[in-house]
């Protein structure tokens, strides 16, 4: 039987609902505050996941330091997760 290394374990990955929930307010405060100054949001968020430049958000209503709050990681496992449950709903 074969060894099993570290190497080849699966990282499991969870986090409490009141974390998963300030993550979502703020992510909806950074997307409305995109939206009123104009911007598009997918793109400047999509912009800000892939460089991690704060500069694609604005600093309109503190989204600029708010989305810094979040760590990368959790916002593209919170929104993979939101977007396969609204595909197998």
């Amino acid at each position: 039987m074969a060894e099993i290394t570290e190497e080849q374990t699966t990282i499991t990955f969870s986090m409490k609902n009141e974390k998963v929930n300030e993550i979502h307010k703020i992510f909806l405060d950074v997307y409305s505050a995109l939206r009123e100054r104009g911007h598009n949001p997918v793109h400047q968020i999509t912009g800000y996941i892939l460089t991690e430049d704060p500069t694609y958000i604005t600093n309109y209503k503190n989204a600029r330091s708010n989305i810094r709050k979040i760590d990368r990681y959790d916002l593209i496992n919170i929104m993979i997760k939101t977007y396969l449950n609204y595909l197998t709903v």
